[in-house]
This record gives C-alpha cells, structure tokens and sequence, in this order.
C-alpha cells in the first residue's frame, strides 16, 4: 500500500493545511514539493498519532480499527456504503465551507485527516477501489476493538430462545434412500421434508451418487448405503465442505437465480465456517443477532468489490429483483440463515432450538455446534448410536413396514419393488402390487433376490406372499379386477329386445338373463335406445344398484 507521502500526493496545498490544521499543526511549507514531506515527517509521530486518535469520534475510530483488521484496506464501496461519503468539491467552495469542521460523515471526518487514502488497487478479480491506511500510519494504530480481541459476533441466546432444542441427527441418510430410490424408479419423492429435496440432488450430484442425468450412479449408490451411517454421513459433509460446485445461493428457498453470473460458493461457505469457529464452545447463539453483526462487519462476505446490482436474484413469491444494498437481509443474510438452519444442521453440524414447541427448523432462533461437528470437521466419521435394526414386517395383506433402523440398502431395494405408500413417523410403507413388480422386472430385478432379502431382513414372511410373488414370477398377473358398466333391465324380454337393435353393438359379454356388460363409454347411446323403445334407464352408482 502507499505510505504516507505518496498517499498526499495530488491534494493541492489548502488541503495539505487543513489536514495539519486537523493534526493541531501549523504547515509552514510555501507549495505542495515541500510541504508533503514536511507535513509526513510531523504526522508520523506515534505520541501525536496517539493524541489525535483518543479525540476521534468513536465511530470514526471503530471504522479505522475495521480497516485495520482487513490488513490495513477496504474495499470503497462497502466502505463509504457502511460509514458514508466524501462531498466531492473544487478547492474554492472548499476553502469556504470548511467540510473538516463541518463533516457530514465518518469518511470525512478521516479523510480530513489523511487517516485513510483512496486507490485502486489489484486483486485476484481484477483491479478494485479502496479505501486504505497509509502503510506508515498502519503500524502506529492499535486496534482497540472487539475485532482485535477475538470477541465473536452476534451475542449468546436467552434461555428462551433456546427452550426447545433440536438436536442435529443423520436422518439426512434417510431422506438421501428414499431420493435415490425414487429416482430409481422415476417417481416424486413426496415425502421429503421442505426444501430439503434440491440439496440433496445438488449435493449427491457433487459427491458423484448421482449421475449427470439425475439418476444413480450405481456403483456409487451400493457403495454409500452399505457404508455405516457415520462413514455414509462424513461422506456427505465433506463433499459439502469442499464442493465449489454444490452452491448454497441457489437454493435459498424464497431466492429466482437468473441470467449469467457468478458467485464463489466455497469461499463463502468457508467464510461461514470461519465465523462459527470463532463462537464460545457449547454456548447458544443468536442467529439474528450473528447475521445483524455480520451485515455491520463483514457485508460483503460474498461479494467481489461489494457488487450488489450485478446478480440477478428474484423473489419467488413476490417476482421482485432483490438487487442493491438495501436487499442485504433479503439476499445474504437469509443465505447464512439458510446455511445453519439447512444444510449445517441436515448434515449434523449444528444443533438448533426454538423457542416454541413443534416450531419447524426452519425458524430456528440459537444454535450451536453439534457433539459431531469437530469429528466432521475432521474428516473422521462421527459416534453412531447402536441401535439393533428392527426387522422389516410384511402383512398377510401385502403390505410391508420398513423401519428407521432398518439397513438403507434393504429399504432401497424393497422400495423398487413396491409401490409406495403414506410413511409415518416410525417406518416406512410400501405395497406389493402386479405394477410395481413388474416394474422392478423391467428394471433387471428377480423376484429370488427379492425372497432373499426378505427372509434375511424380515419377519416370517406370510406364507401366503412368498406364494404370490413366486407364482407372479412364473405365471405374471392371473386375475385382474376391472371397472365395467353393467346395464340390468326388468325382464328378459327387455334384453332380447335390445340385442335385436343397432345397439347391440355397444353390449358385451352376458351376465344372466337380466343383465350384460356395456362397452366403455356407450351408456348413453344404450339408454337412449332403450327410450326409443318406450323405456326409461338412468346411470347409477355401486352404492345404489
């Protein structure tokens, strides 16, 4: 960064005087050559520089301290956006207003005092604007602030924001079979708690379960479900961690992400990380007061140069661009909210609690690190609990229960034999139907494996069943019940009659003297040729035949 001389450099000399007027110094020096030097020599003295920063305005010292801490430059943008502007005038109004002793912001009150300069500077994007503190001044500037100390941001929550704890746990395992399962099967996983379906596609198509067209990768699937819960789980934290292709932005739920741009979601989420890391351990912490702290330090956490008008963010319910500044908490403070609350609790990171019962987690108000989170963060799979696999009950009805504990790689191949039904809080349900099986058989599934997996994982499997399924492999599907429209008349003669006309044409097989099936979709031409013949018909139901 430029030192102090070369930081003076291009102000004109009414401008040089007011700075040592600032300092409380007079400037003898008759034009600018001489004066730089002069006026650097007499600025650079760390007892002065300490008696002048003791009477700054306290923000004006807590924005030199924030400056300090980002190694001594900021960039402009968020700068003056955060502390305010330099009116931008010629020599002559300012020799007559005086801005250094009417100041209408924190800026000016240091740029009056030569405390901070302005330059562009290069960067890893390009070149950008700073504001900078001379790098002569930077090392007799102590940093006096909570940003020096290490004090985190945000504040620990109040017992009743943390009343109802929820703790992290690796349902997310779950949830990853049933998605892969049903993208086996080509079918909605319905039943997926909110939002949480585009994470796990992004995620499993990062870590390589799910291939580029969506579908399982298979060698990848078997090897993730038979893996225990706590390797499976690492597995998923990891590739969240280092993915710079998974991009937590663009599913924050209430966020429209169009048109071409780019965001680093990496060095966000590390940046998101690094600020956790920073919290007491084991202590509740305000979410809200963490991301307000975080929008006064670090606002542009994600953003090159502080660039809010160049994504194109809607939102989804309300079709309004969120571009700008003013969109902060609407953008990227409901990315953080969304990172702790989503995917750092899914994945066993963090715990939440609310301050109400039955509150989704969602709405999470404190969280903390989780028991797991420093095995995770250490590549290390974390402690599962041993819990003895419940046995998969099937009913003599067809019906099977597949519990929580029961191994993912079981459910996952039950599932893709079955058609799905309404899960409940303590297993999973599905149903064997002639569909469903010979869907599984289209898709290279033998109904010997399926046998084989149930009398290793199941309860006694219904004679019955075993039956059924074995006869379905060889014989396929032997009885079919369909919905047909039977027409019943008074007597026979009604029916002899009728099959005599052009309408016989509509009538099918048989069913006794008074009664035949009507082909589908002919009712009203039947009953319409039955009033020809003097005689009144209407269409029933089954409930009133």
């Amino acid at each position: 960064m430029p030192d102090l001389e070369h930081s003076l450099q291009g102000h004109d000399l009414g401008h040089l005087r007011i700075v040592a007027e600032s300092w409380g110094l007079e400037l003898t020096a008759p034009d600018v050559k001489t004066a730089i030097p002069e006026l650097s020599k007499l600025l650079l003295d760390s007892a002065l520089v300490d008696e002048v920063l003791e009477t700054l305005p306290t923000e004006a010292r807590s924005a030199l301290d924030v400056i300090v801490s980002k190694d001594g430059r900021l960039p402009w943008v968020q700068f003056t956006r955060q502390y305010g502007e330099v009116r931008e005038m010629g020599p002559g109004r300012r020799d007559r207003q005086r801005p250094d002793q009417n100041p209408v912001s924190t800026v000016e009150v240091l740029w009056y005092h030569a405390l901070v300069g302005r330059a562009f500077f290069d960067t890893p994007r390009g070149t950008e604007e700073f504001a900078y503190i001379p790098e002569d001044f930077l090392p007799l500037i102590p940093q006096e602030t909570p940003l020096q100390s290490g004090s985190p941001l945000g504040r620990a929550a109040t017992a009743a924001e943390r009343a109802y704890p929820i703790p992290a746990d690796d349902r997310l395992l779950d949830h990853v079979c049933t998605l892969l399962a049903a993208r086996r099967i080509n079918r909605e996983p319905t039943s997926l708690p909110e939002n949480i379906q585009p994470f796990l596609v992004s995620l499993l198509t990062s870590a390589g379960i799910l291939g580029s067209d969506g579908q399982p990768d298979i060698e990848s699937t078997r090897a993730h479900l038979e893996a225990p819960r706590g390797d499976a789980l690492l597995q998923l934290a990891q590739a969240w961690l280092n993915s710079a292709a998974h991009n937590d932005l663009h599913l924050v739920p209430h966020l429209q992400v169009e048109g071409e741009w780019d965001n680093d979601p990496l060095t966000t989420r590390n940046f998101v990380i690094r600020t956790l890391d920073a919290l007491p351990e084991n202590t509740w912490w305000n979410l809200s007061a963490l991301i307000a702290d975080i929008r006064r330090a670090h606002p542009d956490y994600q953003r090159p140069a502080g660039d809010y008008d160049s994504w194109y963010l809607r939102d989804a319910q309300t079709g309004e661009f969120l571009r700008g500044f003013e969109h902060w908490d609407d953008v990227d403070g409901a990315l953080i909210r969304y990172m702790i609350t989503g995917p750092l609790h899914w994945l066993g990171f963090v715990d939440l609690a609310v301050p109400e019962e039955d509150t989704s987690p969602s709405k999470g108000i404190a969280f903390r690190y989780s028991g797991w989170a420093a095995a995770l963060f250490a590549d290390t799979a974390p402690e599962e609990i041993s819990t003895e696999p419940d046995p998969v009950h099937i009913r003599s009805d067809g019906r099977v229960g597949v519990s929580l504990t029961a191994p993912r790689t079981v459910r996952y191949q039950i599932a893709r034999f079955c058609r799905w039904e309404q899960d409940t809080l303590h297993e999973y349900r599905y149903l064997f139907t002639p569909v469903s099986l010979e869907r599984a058989r289209q898709q290279g599934l033998q109904i010997s494996h399926l046998l084989t997996i149930l009398q290793k994982h199941a309860d006694p499997v219904p004679p019955n069943i075993a039956k059924a399924l074995k006869q379905w492999e060889l014989r396929g599907t032997e009885i079919h019940v369909e919905h047909q429209a039977i027409l019943r008349v008074g007597s026979p003669k009604i029916l002899q009659a009728l099959q005599k006309t052009r309408a016989a044409r509509f009538l099918s097989d048989p069913l006794g003297p008074t009664a035949v099936i009507v082909k589908s979709g002919a009712e009203e031409k039947v009953l319409a040729a039955l009033l020809e013949m003097g005689f009144m018909g209407e269409i029933g139901t089954a409930d009133n035949v």
